[in-house]
């Protein structure tokens, strides 16, 4: 078993940066893939990025490829989703994810969920 808690999100304006954390109750978190969705507003959730379980490695979506970063610290059973040069088109509830010795870009990859933050950006 594993709960996620997200935190960090807030309303922001275009062009700042934010950081969201996301932490891990339960034993073996680096054996958990780890990725971070988005939903905005009538919109379906969508992939924003993913980090591995093994090698750390991390996967991006398009849309923020060169402006998020994702980073682990196992040691505090937390992920980080950093978010930077921030657009209006970010404003979503942003939501963590895990899953045992797995990682991906779908939603259904993922066994455990985080109850999301929101981030919203203003123009």
């Amino acid at each position: 078993q594993l709960q996620l808690v997200e935190s960090g999100g807030g309303q922001v304006q275009a062009g700042d940066s934010l950081n969201l954390s996301c932490v891990a109750s339960g034993r073996a978190f680096n054996r958990y893939g780890l990725g971070w969705f988005r939903q905005a507003p009538e919109k379906e959730r969508e992939f924003v990025g993913t980090i591995s379980w093994e090698s750390g490695v991390a996967l991006y979506a398009d849309s923020v490829q060169g402006r998020f970063i994702i980073s682990r610290d196992n040691a505090k059973n937390t992920v980080y989703l950093q978010l930077n040069s921030l657009t209006p088109e970010d404003t979503a509830v942003y939501y963590c994810a895990a899953d045992r010795e797995n990682w991906g870009i779908h939603e259904n990859e993922y066994h455990y969920w985080g109850q999301g933050t929101q981030v919203t950006v203003s123009s």
